[in-house]
């Protein structure tokens, strides 16, 4: 492997340490409470609710597959990594149901809506419920959700939902070192070895077909664009195709070509890989109701 690579990995290690110097997401309110960012009256407002909803549900979801690498990764190195990612999404997601659950108005915390609800009512991308499979699908996987979660982010810090604002401005700060981490394992996974790089493109390939629900907005999004809650995903459109290809370039890998998709998992529609997930995510909370550590 290059020189050039073990540089650049080292330049992340460093920007890793920075990041979460500076982001403190990870620290969100006790369970059962209310985050401590200025708040706004959004009630009875069922399309903000189902936004909000997509945007804890896809971190939520994201950072329980990632956990699911803890002592098993390939060095420790990366362990410790995805682990901080993970809980990064976390602290994100805790965020963001809390404000769901204000939204709601029907007095769940953030604990009932990540443990409570059933298959059908999670909102998360299709994308973020993938096995992880080898540590080349996990990196891609990552790569694609990250590119697009930096966009709507730095977008999101203009929405007209201060509350939102506050949050995707927290959250842009852990996303930025999110890219780096996947697009810099990328290019070390697609223009290393032979193997290396078939793996990778095995796995664009594999996945490549759950992107199309990024940037397919339906009535909730155009909803959300114009009340200039969200970004319209026609905007985000270019950006997310500069930055994936630019990274794909650089990692000699191939743009695979766009196919139908079957699966809309931020309407409720979701691949077989959700319900196992969940069934692991919340079995402690569903057998020991309303227990307290």
């Amino acid at each position: 492997m290059s020189g050039r690579h073990d540089d650049r990995f080292e330049q992340l290690k460093a920007e890793q340490a920075a990041a979460h110097g500076e982001v403190d997401l990870t620290e969100a309110p006790a369970p059962g409470t209310r985050a401590a960012i200025p708040r706004d009256v959004h009630s009875a407002d069922p399309m903000r609710l189902r936004y909000v909803l997509r945007l804890a549900d896809t971190s939520l979801v994201l950072a329980q597959r990632l956990g699911e690498w803890v002592g098993h990764s390939p060095a420790l190195e990366e362990d410790l990594g995805l682990a901080n990612i993970a809980l990064d999404l976390i602290g994100q997601a805790r965020y963001l149901l809390t404000y769901a659950a204000e939204l709601e108005g029907r007095g769940r915390s953030e604990d009932d809506l990540a443990y409570l609800r059933d298959q059908s009512e999670f909102l998360n991308l299709a994308l973020v419920e993938q096995p992880n499979g080898d540590f080349g699908q996990t990196v891609v996987r990552q790569l694609l959700l990250d590119a697009w979660q930096l966009e709507l982010y730095e977008a999101l810090q203009r929405s007209s939902d201060p509350r939102l604002a506050e949050i995707a401005a927290k959250a842009l700060k852990e996303t930025r070192y999110h890219f780096r981490f996947s697009a810099s394992w990328l290019v070390r996974l697609g223009d290393g070895t032979r193997e290396s790089h078939d793996r990778a493109q095995v796995a664009l390939d594999q996945l490549w077909r759950f992107t199309r629900e990024l940037l397919s907005a339906d009535d909730t999004d155009d909803a959300m664009a114009r009340a200039q809650v969200a970004p319209s995903l026609a905007e985000l459109a270019p950006r997310w195709n500069v930055r994936i290809d630019e990274v794909l370039k650089e990692a000699t890998l191939q743009r695979p070509v766009d196919t139908p998709f079957p699966w809309h998992g931020k309407r409720g529609q979701h691949t077989e890989h959700l319900g196992y997930l969940l069934a692991e995510m919340q079995s402690l909370h569903r057998a020991h109701p309303g227990a307290v550590w």
